[in-house]
């Protein structure tokens, strides 16, 4: 059974900027009847469509990428400081070359939209909504490519509706 309890976005008590900007999330997706997970520490919450959101920044070179452009959810899940090594380590390795999930101790969960971990603390499940790719061109700060792109490596942008939050 589930130490995890369902409670609505308004009900949320954490800073978002702390969350995604320090503590991190995991990012996790259906690969086939698996898993792939990465870390991100660029996004943000808020309202759009009258819907709560949440705002993924992924590369197309990420493994996870590809799960997320085939699959219309995903989650995004939150740890505590004791899974700091288990986040470095999901966002220095890639999916293609070893299963994350099992060489970080964490026990996938397979929600009826999208897979998350029973380590989590809190989690957002997420639906796609719009997507958009970032570009040289669209960045206003240019300084701002030079010290975020080393390439054409741009992030591409996704505005997911926020279905479910879990907590623990």
């Amino acid at each position: 059974m589930s130490a995890f309890k369902e409670i609505s976005v308004s009900e949320l008590k954490d800073n978002p900027f702390t969350l995604i900007g320090k503590d991190w999330a995991l990012v996790t997706a259906k690969n086939g009847d698996g898993c792939n997970t990465m870390t991100a520490s660029w996004g943000g919450v808020g309202i759009m469509w009258n819907k709560p959101v949440a705002f993924t920044f992924i590369r197309p070179q990420r493994f996870t990428f590809g799960l997320i452009e085939n699959e219309e959810y995903f989650t995004l899940s939150f740890y505590g400081e004791e899974y700091r090594k288990a986040l470095q380590f999901c966002g220095t390795k890639s999916g293609r070359d070893c299963d994350k999930a099992k060489e970080c101790n964490l026990t996938p969960v397979y929600d009826e939209k999208a897979p998350y971990f029973e380590e989590a603390r809190l989690v957002l499940v997420c639906r796609k909504l719009y997507a958009q790719d970032l570009n040289e061109q669209s960045i206003i700060a240019a300084d701002e490519v030079a010290k975020n792109y080393s390439g054409d490596d741009y992030h591409k942008m996704y505005i997911s509706e926020i279905e479910k939050v879990l907590v623990k």
